[in-house]
């Protein structure tokens, strides 16, 4: 019988290959959907407050966007605890699924009751995502392109974004079906696309490390010979791996209990736990701020039509899109600990510098925008070394689980305070109040960078089993 011991290496030695590109592309997704959702309501802030759609308040609107994120910290911390029990890839599929249906039900909402639940639901699953998908993604990725492939995907949230905008410039247009339908087929179509990509998702394997430490070695083999094979075929021969003289000691079976759990948080990695708090809280509060609010700070502020919102999103997404694609490789080769440092400092300091010209009155909506895109260039990378972090400093047993605990403290505290502060902060109709908010987001950041620089991890091109051992047997 195999042991599957020496899976970690078969993977971390594979080159890479058409193969991975189809996880990349099936899997990533996630964050390509939570970025439609994102921006979908985003650009619709204005047009959900109309007499003639679902007339709600600015402070509804952020509290919608409030329930979504509660959902998401609820579904986190519900399927991530299942990833780890089940297994990735059933609560990918389970994930998505709940995705879709809720996202098309968010189209026939006709009150804020009605939509507020669709859009806690939808959240719901887009948080069992992020912690099925967070594992799934690391244990099948080489180790040394594990930062920037990560940092990419996470990125790809503003391709959701860009997409959003244009479904809603497109079909808010009176040309087209107008604000009283096109905010509806906008959700109708989100759902579409998710329903495609659950065909493709199928193809996906479990991944070989929970199955050999699960007790399911033989399987574990199987799947691993699979993906050789296609790999093989390829890119030629594939070089021998050696075996780490630690793997005979790992533990297969049962997943740790919360006791467990909690004991390896706060007792064995107590360090490592803090870092990773203030990054997840901080990048929750400095992005949720910004993106549920963005088009009432447009519309409110600098007299954007709510047709022509979306337009402001397309620069705001490229720069969002460019930053983990360009920083992404010096994660792996500069280090883990001196990029989260720098990115997070540095999308601090200018949050606080646009915040202060906002006040000023020195931005038009323009200006405002293109402020943004630079700002979030060095922000999109931050925030996805923060995923990137929890997803491996943990160990493999209750990897999902860390990512959805870690998820759902800092998303709640950052993320679910978020959007509502800033949309009563908004409805003030004071620029000093609004950049009192952006001050508390850019102080946040920065702590949290500077936190990093002196505690994290220099994880960069080490196998997952290196940086955080799997649990052994007492």
């Amino acid at each position: 019988m195999t042991t599957g011991h020496d899976i970690p290496a078969r993977l971390d030695r594979l080159p890479w290959s058409r193969w991975h590109w189809r996880v990349v592309t099936a899997l990533g997704v996630a964050w390509v959907l939570d970025g439609l959702e994102v921006t979908l309501v985003g650009s619709l802030g204005g047009v959900l407050e109309r007499g003639d759609t679902l007339a709600l308040s600015a402070t509804e609107v952020g509290a919608s966007a409030s329930l979504y994120v509660g959902g998401a910290v609820l579904g986190a911390l519900l399927f991530g605890r299942l990833a780890d029990r089940l297994g990735r890839k059933r609560l990918f599929l389970l994930t998505l699924a709940l995705y879709a249906c809720a996202t098309f039900a968010t189209a026939f909402a006709t009150d804020f009751l009605f939509f507020a639940l669709c859009r806690f639901a939808t959240g719901l699953g887009i948080g069992g995502e992020y912690a099925a998908i967070n594992s799934a993604i690391d244990e099948l990725i080489p180790a040394r392109v594990r930062g920037r492939v990560n940092l990419a995907i996470n990125g790809s949230f503003w391709l959701g974004a860009a997409l959003g905008a244009g479904l809603s410039l497109l079909l808010l247009d009176e040309r087209v079906l107008g604000p009283q339908w096109g905010w509806r087929v906008c959700f109708g179509l989100g759902a579409v696309l998710a329903v495609a990509i659950l065909l493709v998702r199928r193809d996906v394997p479990e991944s070989p490390r929970w199955l050999a430490l699960h007790g399911r070695p033989d399987e574990a083999e199987r799947i691993i010979a699979q993906i050789e094979e296609q790999v093989r075929r390829e890119c030629g021969p594939l070089s021998e791996c050696a075996v780490p003289a630690a793997a005979a000691s790992r533990r297969t079976g049962r997943s740790p209990s919360m006791r467990e759990v909690l004991h390896v948080l706060l007792r064995l990695y107590p360090q490592r736990s803090g870092v990773v708090l203030a990054l997840m809280i901080s990048q929750a509060f400095f992005y949720n701020a910004i993106f549920f609010t963005y088009a009432l700070v447009l519309t409110r502020f600098h007299g954007v039509a709510d047709s022509k919102v979306a337009l402001y999103i397309f620069p705001f997404a490229l720069g969002n899109v460019l930053g983990p694609l360009l920083l992404g490789p010096l994660f792996d080769n500069v280090g883990r600990r001196r990029m989260i440092a720098l990115t997070y400092v540095l999308s601090g300091i200018g949050l606080g510098a646009t915040g202060w010209a906002f006040m000023q009155g020195w931005l038009d909506a323009r200006s405002q925008a293109l402020c943004w895109s630079v700002v979030f260039f060095l922000a999109s990378a931050a925030a996805s070394s923060a995923y990137l972090t929890v997803s491996e400093v943990f160990p493999l047993q209750m990897r999902a689980l860390a990512i959805a605990i870690f998820y759902a403290v800092g998303t709640g505290i950052g993320g679910f305070v978020a959007p509502w502060l800033f949309g009563a902060l908004i409805e003030t109709g004071s620029k000093g109040a609004v950049a009192v908010g952006y001050a508390i987001g850019a102080v946040l950041v920065i702590g949290a960078g500077l936190l990093a620089l002196r505690f994290a991890v220099d994880a960069e091109r080490k196998p997952l089993e290196e940086i955080a051992p799997p649990l052994t047997e007492n």
